[in-house]
């Protein structure tokens, strides 16, 4: 069966395409068809993107098939899309991979923040987890949510003796890559000993599994006593309550866009293949787990009307779209990422 971003991609296309009594115009000969895929961290944005750009150009149809970073880095080392996604960039061993003749780009379009929502009976907001005890949470370390740790930051909030579920993803995601890249810069256990750090993970005791970050998002909402890490706008958009984490200043922060643009400013250069995480921001306002995620390009495409093509709408996600992804929920890119992020793209071919 279909999952819901696929489909969604699907309808996006069809609507583009010009479905009788919708009011798109018909296709023709001229319109130039863009197939992408991969994170599902990005999804709506690259969906609301495809609809407006429509506006700006009819005679270009973008797809987008949101099958997590994993999947969609694959598709694209096999040629099989146009364009990939992933919020984990491409690594050194993936780069090896590319055809020369072909090469590879990866543009950081947005960033967003990965939040921890939870749903524990009679607690609807104000939720407080110290570094430490998230961590140990998703090592399976702490079980019950009225755990002396717990309790120890939260005292005006009455912590029922429930078991705690943690939700992670079952697919290869970004988002993963993301926060357990976090964990392992919060405490070198996790990733010298621990569950490690990457796009797919074994998890420890007895997580729940889901599938994308509209999965987690899902689950979390059903399952009392369930955590689990999304990114922000899939938590915002459920109106599910999320956890205030402490930060490497040792204080505590929401996720808001103002605390994500903290987190992206925290660092202090961006390298030449834009490849820039932030594990663990530093700053007393940056919010603690915060993620680029990247659009994987041909330098070189066979076809050079898709390098224009791309060239053109990727320019225009980096303008327009920047606004687009604030209102969703998004962190806008800094100034400095997006002049790099254009010189970038000015390679492509």
């Amino acid at each position: 069966m279909m999952g819901k971003n696929a489909l969604a991609g699907v309808l996006l296309a069809l609507l583009a395409a010009g479905l009788p009594g919708l009011g798109v115009s018909d296709e023709t000969a001229d319109t130039l068809t863009i197939v992408g895929a991969g994170a599902t961290f990005p999804a709506p944005l690259y969906q609301r993107w495809i609809i407006d750009y429509r506006q700006v150009r009819p005679d270009r149809i973008f797809t987008y098939d949101a099958v997590g970073s994993g999947e969609g880095v694959s598709r694209f080392l096999a040629g099989t899309v146009d364009f990939g996604a992933s919020d984990a960039a491409l690594s050194d061993k993936d780069l090896a991979r590319v055809d020369p003749e072909r090469g590879a780009i990866m543009i950081p379009m947005t960033a967003g923040m990965v939040v921890l929502a939870y749903n524990i009976p009679g607690v609807l907001e104000g939720l407080s987890l110290k570094r430490d005890v998230y961590l140990d949470i998703f090592a399976g370390r702490i079980r019950t949510w009225d755990d002396p740790r717990i309790r120890a930051s939260n005292p005006g909030i009455a912590l029922p003796n429930k078991a705690i579920v943690p939700v992670v993803r079952r697919d290869s995601s970004g988002t993963t890559f993301a926060f357990t890249n976090h964990l392992g810069a919060i405490d070198p256990w996790w990733s010298a000993e621990g569950p490690g750090i990457g796009k797919l993970i074994d998890w420890p005791g007895k997580a729940m599994t889901a599938r994308g970050n509209e999965g987690v998002a899902q689950r979390v909402k059903i399952t009392d006593g369930a955590i689990g890490y999304m990114e922000y706008e899939f938590a915002e958009r459920l109106g599910m309550p999320v956890a205030i984490l402490e930060n490497r200043s040792g204080l505590p922060v929401m996720p808001s866009p103002g605390a994500g643009q903290a987190a992206l400013a925290s660092a202090s250069e961006i390298p030449e293949d834009l490849r820039l995480f932030v594990p663990d921001p530093e700053g007393a306002e940056a919010y603690p787990i915060v993620s680029y995620t990247w659009i994987l390009l041909n330098e070189h495409y066979a076809d050079p009307a898709k390098g224009t093509a791309l060239k053109d709408a990727l320019t225009w996600g980096l303008d327009q779209g920047q606004v687009v992804a604030r209102d969703l929920g998004y962190v806008p890119l800094p100034e400095p990422m997006i002049a790099k992020a254009r010189e970038a793209l000015a390679r492509v071919r």
